[in-house]
């Protein structure tokens, strides 16, 4: 039987491929944190519910630890890596446990039509923001919804729900409805926001 997975519900979701800075105050927490940094193993991502936590997360990589204070406390920063799915929880430790699966994609990837689109509309909602957009070359072609997803504040609902998602078109494809349904009012937003920098008030 695979080991136990060490478990860290945030109020957030980790993509694959997208990196996660914490700072690490909680006793158990550090536990958890300085056991996983000693034995080179990862940790799992899970978003924290009012009813427990969600069934599917992600794995954590500790890629750094930036820095430890006096008291114990520490910066680490992390990389999402493998989705996984909490088959049962495990309570035996000060942190949570869980025995996971892990799960892989779906071999259907996405067009590269469905790409641009994609990454057409990330960059001007990125522009809106007051953000500069991302070129091709910096983004991973195999994670491009989980990089355009990570990079803004969206609604964690659908963040959980893209994590849930089987394949990259699948992913892809809600990303550029989710981006069509948002823009129009951000489009709005700056548009008074503008008028209003440019006469001294919004009418």
């Amino acid at each position: 039987m695979s080991a136990l997975l060490p478990l860290f519900p945030l109020d957030l979701v980790l993509f694959p491929g997208t990196s996660l800075p914490l700072h690490i105050f909680e006793p158990r927490y550090r536990e958890m944190v300085s056991e996983c940094l000693a034995e080179k193993k990862h940790f799992g991502v899970v978003r924290a519910k009012d009813d427990g936590i969600a069934e599917i997360g992600c794995t954590a990589e500790i890629v750094d630890r930036t820095k430890t204070y006096d008291d114990g406390r520490m910066d680490v920063l992390t990389a999402g890596r493998e989705r996984f799915e909490v088959m049962q929880v495990n309570q035996e430790r000060s942190f949570l446990q869980a025995e996971v699966i892990y799960l892989q994609d779906e071999l259907n990837p996405s067009s590269p039509e469905e790409k641009s689109r994609a990454m057409k509309l990330h960059a001007e909602l990125m522009t809106l923001a007051g953000a500069k957009p991302e070129g091709a070359s910096e983004i991973a072609g195999d994670n491009l919804a989980y990089h355009l997803a990570g990079s803004l504040p969206l609604d964690l609902d659908f963040k959980q729900t893209l994590l849930e998602m089987k394949s990259e078109s699948e992913r892809v494809q809600a990303i550029i409805s989710f981006f069509e349904a948002i823009l129009p009012s951000m489009r709005r937003t700056v548009h008074v926001r503008q008028k209003a920098g440019g006469n001294g008030h919004a009418g």
